[in-house]
């Protein structure tokens, strides 16, 4: 039986595959060989031989999918990205002014998430928007070369993929080309795993899990070496890149179960040929349903063409009084989580990496169908 089409923004679908194997291995984990140890992945203890087997092995295949240069760290933290909005100020705004001092940073807001950043990063620095496309309704990204960058600041905070407003930067913008020492931090939260990323502008990524990597609870952080050890005296030993570094994520209990999931998707990302593979299957859900709506007299998307994000595709009916038998349709179609968010309203869907082609298709035919039978 076909399971229903999930197009949830977060938490979001997960390949059947995964959840089958998980579901498998629930009572009883088997290790590299096969044998089973008698206890399920929940119950381990994190500094046991057979957690620290499946954390070595999720952070190598991360390293490898996400070509991770040697001189980053990744960190296996909790808190979501709303969290990193704290813990990044709180480790890197200092960089420039030393711990016992308020330091500067700057954000450039092209969505909910970069503004909710530059409001929570205000709490424990000094914050200076560089750019915004709020004026034109979040439905574009000020060019690099238009952004105004604070001397004093210690890094630029962008959302790479807004999941509300549906923008994504196709390329990560080149803090020193535009002549700027700060570094760039770029929230990944959404399209993580989805394309590659280009180490060389970045000083720290960041980004939940629940999207693109697993379940809820584990909070990814590639953070380089040389940005460790900045931290603001005020700074929770916890959250401390330092400290977690220093401690292989396991200063505190890590989310265990959380980690295992990443990791059986990290695989199942290897086998699906890597980040490369699957940015073109990405590349062409998303172009499968960008030329639906285009060509559509019912249903539009407000989003600048060369903005477009792959992973959230937020559109709306002309006629919005269709809103509800448009998401009872779908819904008896076995398409689900189809509802946009409800700052904007409208639609949203949402096409992780999970998401297969057929599932994208079946929403198109239907959204045809619905403007056949309403338009």
């Amino acid at each position: 039986m076909q399971r229903p089409y999930n197009f949830s923004a977060g938490p979001a679908a997960m390949p059947e595959e995964v959840l089958a194997q998980a579901a498998d291995e629930m009572l009883n984990w088997p290790d590299a060989s096969g044998k089973r140890c008698g206890m399920g992945v929940m119950e381990m203890s994190h500094r046991g031989k057979e957690f620290l087997s499946i954390y070595t092995q999720a952070e190598a295949d991360l390293r490898e999918l996400l070509a991770v240069p040697s001189n980053f760290r990744i960190l296996f933290m909790q808190g979501g990205g709303l969290a990193e909005n704290a813990i990044v100020p709180l480790n890197l705004s200092a960089l420039r002014s030393g711990p016992a001092a308020r330091g500067h940073a700057d954000f450039v807001l092209t969505g909910s998430w970069s503004q909710k950043s530059h409001a929570e990063a205000g709490r424990y620095s000094h914050t200076h928007i560089a750019a915004s496309s709020k004026a034109d309704g979040y439905t574009c990204i000020p060019g690099a070369a238009s952004w105004h960058i604070n001397a004093e600041a210690s890094y630029v905070h962008i959302c790479s993929n807004e999941t509300i407003n549906g923008v994504e930067f196709q390329t990560l913008p080149d803090l020193k080309a535009l002549g700027s020492q700060a570094e760039l931090v770029v929230d990944f939260s959404s399209h993580v795993a989805s394309r590659s990323v280009d180490w060389s502008r970045v000083g720290l990524a960041f980004g939940g899990a629940q999207k693109n990597l697993g379940p809820a609870g584990l909070t990814l952080v590639v953070v380089r070496e040389d940005l460790l050890g900045h931290a603001l005296s005020i700074c929770p030993s916890a959250f401390n890149y330092q400290t977690v570094a220093d401690n292989q994520s396991m200063y505190n209990t890590p989310p265990t179960y959380s980690i295992y999931m990443a990791g059986l998707i990290f695989q199942w990302l290897k086998r699906q040929g890597g980040v490369a593979a699957i940015e073109e299957q990405n590349r062409a859900k998303a172009e499968l349903l960008y030329q639906a709506i285009d060509s559509s007299g019912l249903y539009v998307n407000r989003v600048q063409a060369d903005c477009r994000s792959r992973m959230n595709v937020p559109f709306f009916l002309r006629n919005e009084a269709l809103n509800d038998a448009f998401l009872s349709g779908a819904r008896d179609a076995g398409l689900l989580q189809l509802k946009g968010h409800k700052s904007v309203g409208g639609m949203r869907a949402s096409l992780y990496n999970a998401m297969p082609l057929k599932g994208v298709q079946a929403l198109v035919s239907y959204m045809q169908e619905f403007e056949r039978t309403h338009g």
